[in-house]
């Protein structure tokens, strides 16, 4: 019979101890601990670790319960996403079943992938410049690195007691044998990069960060994703792949039982953080549970789906999936109307920009509609908006041109700029306006913007997230003592000069009025520009509101207050702090905001438009 085991002392130490100590990933940002420990920092006003519970009995913790299960099973297949430890799996479990007495016959996927060589050139064409760190969306699929009629040619050994496929691709085979897959977070892909423990799908090289990077984005991700979604049907365990030694599991029918209760009820992924050359301190003194030693935190991913996980509970049991896994089997409860248009492509993103004690952004852009379909692969665009979370007196927003913009005199001043380290006078060129609490900057694409120093943005945008075109970056230089690339050809491929003058903030900065209201509430429209398929709203409320999803998934934040609790269906809870992003998909159809603060509640709400052309 397969228990879910207890914490052991070991763990608790490990659950606390410094990241630097774990030598194959580079990151001051913990590991996801392995269970909820009592006592510990978990449930914070700033919670860092949501988790969503499915009820006792549906998580496993270690690989002694993985094996027994395995054991019945005779033949497995072992499959994986690119950055998950394979030789390690492999080691632990060699280990398990030679203690009970079986022999085992391991088949390595990795025997027959195409050599490097023929990798690299397959890869090629998706890979961009090689100072770019742009490349174009992949249309190649994982067999296309495989040597495919010889791997699936092998054939099992009848003279062992069980046999197992393991590696990215096992499933691939035709074997009458279940796939146990391991997952692992993008964050935790990128720390292992860093720490070069990890390469890229068919390569064992170790690149440059960026290099690596894009080879992900680009191809390793779409390929994964792809074969992933394929899969899923013949996938009867999933793992948490980021712990080394003590995987949780789950079998994939508790999995699917869980998500679909989660996707008609209320959810939070799980947020990570980064540090950068302008990042600001606005986070580690109001955002609880984050690692105070950080040198600064310039963003907080709090909803960008492509990299973001989802934490499941059970026993006490912590397992992180990928949140586009949760879209993959859920996308139309948690879509709704709009499911039919972007699939399991999660449409809004939400993160922070924190510059207080900090630095400026750079000076930049976003790609078009046909630019970054054309030049990237992506189907939509990169179009933002700055919601003004907190400032300091004296904080600006640069957006737009000046009136008397000339294009061709500022390309000549970033190209000189950037040729002799000379500093611009960008308000020579570009409008900058006033910070303001809950003020709401629109940025489409082709707009000239940045986040002044002493601002902490929500960044409210379309979910691509990697395409800014820098133009100018107040010669600062990155945490590693390098200037940042600069991409004026792109950027001026892009910019749109009519959007100066008097029409930067008729246009481009959100015009509040008042859409609705009741005895103690009432909902602000901030209206988005016209080329945005995602409108804003803000909630206010002194004690409680109850809202229609209209089949529409919406996106919230607490964005003024202490806490509010969010109810569904009349008995289902869930408590959300200051500064938290949640879900609320589609199929919940209605739910109610309740106030735990003594003042007004302010709820930000995105979500997508009713008529949408992408």
């Amino acid at each position: 019979m397969i228990e879910a085991s207890e914490a052991t002392e070991k763990d608790k130490i490990q659950a606390g101890k410094s990241m630097s100590e774990y030598k194959w990933r580079n990151s001051t940002q913990p590991l996801l601990q392995q269970h909820v420990y009592e006592g510990s920092n978990i449930e914070s006003d700033y919670n860092p670790i949501p988790y969503h519970k499915l009820g006792k009995g549906k998580i496993y913790s270690g690989f002694g319960s993985l094996v027994a299960w395995i054991i019945e099973q005779k033949n497995v297949l072992i499959d994986g996403y690119g950055g998950v430890f394979f030789n390690e799996i492999q080691q632990e479990v060699q280990q398990k079943l030679e203690e009970n007495g079986f022999s085992v016959k391991w088949h390595f996927t990795s025997d027959y992938f195409k050599s490097e060589t023929d990798v690299e050139e397959m890869v090629k064409p998706f890979l961009g410049g090689s100072e770019d760190v742009w490349g174009f969306k992949t249309n190649l699929n994982l067999k296309d690195f495989f040597k495919l009629d010889e791997f699936l040619a092998l054939e099992k050994d009848n003279q062992a007691d069980i046999n197992i496929v393991i590696g990215i691709g096992a499933g691939l085979l035709n074997w009458d044998a279940p796939v146990v897959y391991f997952d692992i977070p993008k964050n935790e892909i990128q720390y292992r990069m860093r720490a070069g423990s990890v390469s890229n799908l068919g390569t064992s090289v170790q690149d440059k960060a960026y290099k690596m990077y894009k080879r992900f984005y680009f191809v390793d991700w779409v390929v994964l994703n792809n074969y992933k979604t394929e899969l899923l049907e013949k996938i009867a365990v999933i793992a948490d792949g980021q712990r080394v030694g003590r995987p949780n599991w789950l079998f994939k029918s508790d999995l699917v039982e869980g998500l679909h209760k989660l996707s008609h009820s209320v959810l939070r992924a799980r947020p990570w953080f980064e540090s950068g050359s302008w990042g600001g301190q606005w986070m580690k003194e109001h955002l609880n549970g984050l690692n105070a030693s950080e040198v600064n935190y310039a963003w907080s991913f709090e909803l960008i789906t492509p990299e973001n996980g989802v934490v499941l509970e059970s026993d006490g049991n912590l397992l992180e999936i990928p949140f586009d896994l949760l879209m993959t089997i859920e996308y139309q409860a948690i879509l709704g109307k709009h499911a039919e248009q972007f699939g399991n492509y999660f449409p809004i993103r939400f993160d922070f920009l924190d510059t207080f004690k900090g630095g400026n952004l750079s000076i930049q852009c976003h790609p078009s509609k046909s630019y970054i379909r054309e030049k990237f692969g992506e189907t939509i665009t990169q179009d933002e908006t700055y919601y003004i979370l907190d400032c300091e007196p004296g904080a600006k927003v640069y957006l737009g041109f000046q009136e008397d913009i000339d294009p061709q005199e500022f390309r000549t001043a970033l190209e000189v700029s950037q040729l002799k380290k000379q500093e611009i006078l960008v308000e020579k060129y570009v409008r900058s306006f006033p910070s303001r609490k809950h003020e709401l900057f629109l940025i489409p694409n082709g707009t000239v913007h940045s986040s002044g120093i002493n601002n902490m943005v929500l960044e409210i945008s379309a979910t691509p997230y990697i395409f800014t075109f820098k133009m100018y970056d107040w010669l600062a230089l990155d945490l590693n003592g390098q200037p940042r690339p600069i991409n004026i050809e792109h950027a001026f491929n892009n910019l749109r000069f009519e959007r100066k003058g008097a029409l930067v903030p008729k246009e481009l900065i959100a015009k509040q009025v008042l859409f609705d209201r009741g005895n103690d509430w009432e909902i602000l429209h901030l209206p988005t520009h016209k080329e945005h398929f995602y409108d804003v709203h803000r909630i206010e409320f002194e004690t409680e509101v109850v809202i229609e999803t209209e089949d529409r998934c919406h996106v919230l934040m607490l964005v003024e207050g202490t806490s509010i609790s969010v109810e569904v269906a009349e008995n289902e809870t869930s408590k959300f702090h200051y500064a938290e992003t949640f879900i609320i998909p589609a199929a919940t159809q209605r739910y109610k905001l309740i106030n735990h603060g003594k003042g007004k509640a302010k709820v930000i709400k995105a979500f997508l438009k009713n008529d949408i052309e992408l």
